[in-house]
């Protein structure tokens, strides 16, 4: 090792050109991994931290429940109590609606009875989750930051099935949300499943748009993918998107919390066989779709860091066979003087791996303070992700994954350039001039 650490220091300025390259390439191929461990590990983590154990869809939305619109399931209010009797591991089953609403707040409207809206103002499309917030126990909601939140438990609009009682006109906004709108708890939003047309049809667009008052200020929710999210009473949102009514009565998924979830696989069969119309999927098979998608990144990133790493590698035997050949004569005095074939090839491999070795060694900060940086602006970027949530985990096993490839890449890089140092012709190179 001293003999490769010499041959190293004699040629300094290439040498640490050498290990710069090996240490970008070591540092993009630690980062792309550190990115795709954290994505996986946070939405892991979120996940089996919420206490949805099963997820139950409709029988029509056979197949990944990614690809597109839920198809809705009918008489939902009722599953909320059908579901836990039919299986009396099932604590809570809670049935959402899932939409797309357009809000508008008190500003806008009076600008548009003025007929003075000014540039740049308008209306907002968000994301809107009706549900029962009395049958959410076990299962993890957005923290609420400010509000009291919705004033009953139940569903008060919904009477029994009637849909004859009185609306409360409550909503609670995550805090994106509440920010586009200027809002706080106390004022008063308008939504309706239509946008206007223009800002002349704003007036007409308020007087049959539905007035809700601001109850909460929430924070993001992990299990929605949206920035801006509006939680409302499940009738109230099926008021304005249609499936109010006994004979159909709308939902999009319905929550499933089990009192024991070590073994889901049973209750999903359970429930299946009681309630045909509906497709019970376990939270592993959830995340394992979500995986596949994941993995589709990832291996266009390990592409990426794959030619990093050949790069690196041809490059490093470039040079490695050029100090081969300007230590030929050197090499074969080694020869002459007792060495072996086998001693001067390990010499060279030693050069290699040391160089690799400097390389990792300033890859590895450039790779920390990269996963930080992209942390940051990824956490910046995309709004509303939910406290905790990280795009990167510079762990052991990611560490050790960019260790074990940078090594194999000093070897991988050294083989050529120590077999030419084997098969060096002694007795010509000790007679050339």
């Amino acid at each position: 090792m001293r003999y490769a650490w010499g041959a190293l220091r004699r040629r300094p300025g290439r040498s640490l050109l050498t290990a710069l390259g090996v240490a970008l390439a070591s540092a993009l191929v630690v980062l792309l991994l550190a990115l795709s461990a954290g994505v996986e590990t946070s939405s892991s983590t979120l996940a089996y931290g919420s206490g949805v154990d099963l997820l139950a869809t409709s029988a029509a939305s056979a197949g990944s429940i990614l690809n597109g619109p839920l198809p809705p399931i009918p008489h939902a209010h009722a599953l909320s109590t059908e579901i836990p009797t039919a299986d009396p591991n099932a604590v809570v089953a809670s049935p959402w609606l899932v939409s797309d609403l357009v809000f508008g707040n008190a500003s806008l409207w009076s600008a548009a009875n003025r007929s003075s809206v000014p540039a740049g103002w308008g209306y907002t499309g968000s994301g809107a989750v009706g549900w029962l917030p009395g049958d959410l126990g076990g299962i993890e909601t957005p923290t609420l930051y400010n509000g009291s939140g919705f004033s009953a438990p139940g569903d008060p609009h919904y009477a029994n099935g009637s849909f004859t009682g009185a609306s409360t006109g409550e909503i609670v906004l995550d805090q994106t949300l509440a920010g586009v709108l200027h809002v706080t708890v106390g004022d008063r939003v308008w939504a309706s499943p239509v946008a206007p047309p223009s800002d002349a049809a704003l007036p007409g667009w308020y007087a049959n748009a539905t007035g809700f008052r601001v109850v909460g200020i929430s924070g993001a929710f992990w299990l929605v993918p949206s920035a801006e999210l509006a939680y409302l009473y499940l009738s109230e949102l099926q008021q304005l998107v249609g499936g109010a009514s006994p004979s159909t009565d709308y939902a999009s998924l319905v929550l499933i919390h089990l009192r024991d979830p070590s073994h889901p696989g049973g209750d999903e069969a359970r429930l299946a066989a009681a309630f045909p119309g509906l497709t019970i999927t376990t939270l592993a098979e959830i995340l394992g779709e979500l995986q596949h998608v994941e993995n589709v990144y990832r291996t266009f990133g390990t592409l990426i860091g794959a030619i990093g790493l050949v790069i690196a590698a041809l490059f490093t035997t470039t040079v490695l066979q050029m100090s081969v050949d300007d230590r030929s004569r050197e090499l074969a005095l080694l020869r002459a003087v007792g060495h072996s074939r086998s001693a001067v090839g390990v010499e060279v491999l030693e050069e290699g791996l040391l160089l690799c070795g400097l390389g990792l060694a300033m890859g590895l900060p450039l790779a920390y303070a990269g996963a930080v940086a992209m942390n940051r602006f990824l956490l910046e970027l995309v709004g509303g992700l939910p406290a905790g949530f990280s795009f990167v985990a510079f762990d052991a096993q990611v560490i050790g994954t960019g260790v074990t490839a940078v090594v194999l890449l000093g070897l991988l890089a050294a083989i050529v350039p120590a077999a030419r140092a084997m098969r060096l012709p002694v007795a010509e190179e000790l007679r050339a001039p």
